[in-house]
């Protein structure tokens, strides 16, 4: 499979070398010497694979995948040294290397390399192009489901994407989907092309969130040294999604009523209003109305935000939307781990339509999820899928207190046991395997190193 390759080495005589066997092979082949000299190309062109030596006169490999990372997200990064340490490709791997090659290097191992770290780039985009399209790619169609609940939320989003209407209130449960009804009701508008930015409320502390949405002035507050922009100037001409409303303080809510009201607000310790042209898309699970009664929520600030109410309907109330969600998720886990195709027979589908799915679609994705990775052949078994399985249930304490033999135990040849077991339960995916673990990938990596189990192909 040939390729769009950057090759990076201080040695020219190497990298001349190399990058001939590389281009009889078919594939496409930019070299560069120096850090500096790699800067300057490797945004001006859409990479499969990047080789990169550790060693470069003007710094290392490592100062440049930080840059790499913004520049080049997604493309798999081959590392070259010839001063090897298991430190050294800990290293390399945590910064995102996808694999770790001492030198020297014959071109046919370095190609075959080349080759799986491609497999890896393919799947990477079309995951990518996956999640774009059921997030955001599509507007409304983004929403799947041929229930009536979901063809009539379809309809609704395009008619208020269509309207100047400044304000929306989503309404629902956890896990329905109301960030994505929030980014398909901005993509079908006019304001698409400028930007949906969007913030939880309830993540981010109570003293920050004011700055986070309405930016500061340089001297606001202590460490404020140089004025900052809000999310609320980012989105302007576009949507900001204020995700989790209900959880908003009452003095930052009245900031939030003069954006809507007066299309005007102020940073953190500035004097001069900044007109503001956003929609504001709000979600909450939360009652408002009974937060308005207890005092916690702005009434008037609420008939704002519900100029135009929407409710997203739970998974319980469109079951025969299941089968068709359940298998999109199974295609997209599938192709972003690289796994083979995976069916859900209809036992497995009667399983999914019994359940009663409390935590909506988010729920339902999280379920194939673990079946994925549970899966040890074309089909995923029902089992997975049922409420009082091993898999959707946690162990109780007698369950899950190991067996101690009365010899004692290796406990680093134990967790290497275990890893080598997740990662064949897991079919070689690093990301799987650590999720069955409870590690890190970083930990997962760092193990196969010790075993030397990072020659052959490692999933992403």
């Amino acid at each position: 499979m040939p390729g769009n390759l950057l090759f990076i080495e201080d040695d020219s005589l190497v990298r001349r070398s190399l990058a001939n066997r590389l281009r009889a092979a078919g594939h496409r082949v930019r070299e560069a010497g120096t850090l500096s000299a790699a800067k300057a190309v490797f945004a001006a062109e859409r990479y499969d694979v990047v080789l990169l030596d550790y060693r470069l006169p003007d710094g290392t490999g490592f100062d440049l995948m930080d840059d790499m990372a913004v520049e080049l997200p997604n493309v798999p990064v081959v590392m070259l040294t010839a001063h090897g340490t298991v430190d050294h490709a800990v290293e390399a791997m945590r910064r995102g290397a996808y694999t770790y090659v001492q030198k020297p290097v014959e071109a046919d191992e370095l190609n075959a390399h080349i080759t799986r770290a491609m497999e890896v780039t393919v799947q990477r985009r079309e995951t990518a192009q996956s999640g774009r399209r059921m997030e955001s790619g599509r507007g409304a169609d983004a929403f799947l489901g041929t229930s009536p609940g979901a063809t009539a939320l379809r309809e609704q989003i395009r008619r208020i994407a269509g309207s100047p209407v400044r304000a929306v209130l989503l309404e629902g449960e956890s896990g329905a989907g109301k960030g994505l009804v929030a980014r398909a009701i901005h993509e079908e508008s006019e304001r698409a092309a400028k930007p949906f930015v969007s913030i939880t409320c309830s993540a981010i502390p109570e003293p920050l969130l004011e700055s986070e949405l309405f930016g500061h002035e340089s001297g606001a507050f202590t460490d404020a040294r140089k004025r900052k922009m809000g999310l609320v100037e980012a989105a302007e001409g576009g949507t900001l999604f204020l995700d989790e409303i209900g959880d908003m303080a009452p003095p930052l809510q009245a900031k939030v009523l003069g954006i809507l009201e007066d299309h005007r607000f102020r940073r953190v310790g500035g004097l001069q209003e900044i007109e503001s042209d956003v929609r504001v898309i709000s979600a909450t699970h939360r009652d408002l109305r009974a937060y308005v009664k207890d005092g916690r929520f702005r009434e008037d600030l609420l008939f704002r935000l519900r100029v135009v109410p929407l409710r997203i309907p739970p998974l319980r109330d469109r079951l025969e939307d299941i089968p068709l969600l359940a298998e999109h998720f199974v295609r997209q886990l599938a192709v972003g781990w690289g796994r083979p195709a995976l069916k859900l027979p209809g036992e497995a589908l009667d399983v999914l339509a019994r359940r009663p799915w409390p935590g909506n679609v988010r729920e339902l994705r999280n379920a194939v999820e673990r079946a994925v990775i549970l899966a040890t052949g074309p089909d995923l078994e029902a089992s997975s899928f049922r409420e009082d399985s091993p898999a959707a249930q946690p162990p109780d304490d007698d369950a899950s207190d190991p067996v101690l033999p009365c010899g004692g135990i290796k406990i680093e040849e134990w967790t290497d046991a275990l890893v080598r077991k997740a990662l064949r339960r897991s079919q070689g995916n690093q990301s799987a395997a650590a999720r069955l673990l409870g590690m890190s990938r970083d930990q997962i990596r760092y193990r196969m190193q010790r075993l030397g189990l990072l020659k052959g192909p490692s999933a992403a």
